[in-house]
């Protein structure tokens, strides 16, 4: 079994990793996981690569990516649970759900930040969308 867990760095992912840790033993053998953070593309703006490299784009979406997987990690680590980590640049929910595609996950994993009914259907939500988008079974924790 492959367990995708989809990471931000706020509070609720660090709680669905914790949750997730919990409950390994439930399995008869434990789960493969893959850790996966995904950064939104920063707007390309006209002439911008006068001012902004492609490596210093790339180093940035690196290190905005690992500042997101530390918690989770740190987790992780100390549980002594094994992991492999990903990081994307895209849209989040579609990345989220492509990522589980491409590793053959049999479930994504991963926080909810808790809006309320009236914020979530203004702003819409990521957990939402990638419940509409997965073909596999998804876990939310509050």
């Amino acid at each position: 079994m492959k367990v995708l867990l989809a990471v931000d760095g706020s509070a609720s992912s660090a709680r669905a990793t914790e949750k997730l840790v919990q409950t390994l033993r439930w399995y008869r053998e434990q789960p493969d996981i893959e850790l996966l953070a995904v950064h939104l593309p920063v707007p390309r703006l006209p002439n911008m690569s006068l001012v902004i490299s492609e490596h210093m784009l790339e180093q940035y979406y690196a290190e905005e990516c690992e500042a997101m997987l530390a918690p989770c990690r740190q987790i992780l680590d100390t549980a002594g649970v094994s992991y492999v980590a990903h990081t994307r640049v895209g849209p989040i929910a579609e990345s989220v759900v492509d990522q589980a595609k491409r590793s053959g996950s049999d479930m994504i994993y991963m926080g909810t930040r808790g809006m309320s009914a009236l914020p979530n259907m203004l702003l819409g939500s990521v957990a939402t969308r990638v419940l509409h988008l997965a073909q596999t079974p998804v876990v939310l924790i509050h």
